[in-house]
């Protein structure tokens, strides 16, 4: 009998490729990077990576499915997932302050940075659904102990996330000079954020389970 599952190559694949399909998150994370420099893109990929314990905990302590039924709770999570989306798009929009470019963080803003990019992924009722269906299905038949399973498969997963994430605010520092010397490409980065988050807000708000 199996304790911990083995990490396979294909769970590795599939975790590599679900975490780098840009979502609110990524954007989160590249938008911090432009503006505040490599240091403020760690934090939100921290953020970001803490904003999914809470879904994997959901699955792991079988919460998910609780969620997955329940009509009335699913939907007032989406709704507050929705609302901030749309107060996170509409205060990038009316921002005018100049990206930093002094690179470091106060207590304060890092705290911020983190703080914004938890409720990001902590408010999105689809991650829950998706752990809930993407999890069990690594978790070996015979284990005899697949809570243990689980707990190992969520914390690669994790510290995926997190690598991939400091690469995407790395990558986004390395053009932030361009961008910090271009008002103007300021200002389309963050109608294009903007954007960008006021499109997941409108997919997650028509979205069913």
């Amino acid at each position: 009998m199996t304790v911990l599952a083995p990490i396979s190559l294909e769970f590795l694949i599939t975790s590599l490729v679900v975490i780098l399909v840009p979502g609110t998150g990524v954007i989160y994370t590249v938008s911090t990077g432009l503006a505040w420099g490599r240091r403020a893109s760690v934090f939100a990929a921290l953020g970001c990576t803490i904003g999914i314990l809470p879904h994997l905990l959901a699955t792991v302590l079988g919460l998910a499915a609780v969620m997955h039924t329940s009509a009335v709770a699913f939907q007032l999570l989406k709704c507050a997932g929705v609302a901030y989306l749309f107060y996170i798009a509409y205060a990038t929009w009316r921002d005018t302050s100049a990206f930093a470019v002094d690179t470091g963080v106060t207590q304060t803003s890092a705290a911020a940075v983190v703080t914004k990019a938890f409720l990001l992924n902590i408010l999105n009722p689809k991650l829950t659904i998706f752990f809930l269906a993407f999890l069990p299905q690594f978790v070996e038949p015979t284990a005899t102990s697949p809570l243990s399973q689980l707990l190992l498969l969520s914390a690669v997963f994790m510290g995926m996330t997190f690598g991939v994430f400091v690469v995407y605010g790395c990558i986004a520092h390395l053009f932030r000079r361009l961008v910090v010397e271009s008002a103007r490409v300021q200002t389309w980065l963050r109608r294009g954020f903007a954007t960008g988050f006021a499109a997941l807000g409108a997919k997650l708000a028509l979205t069913d389970k």
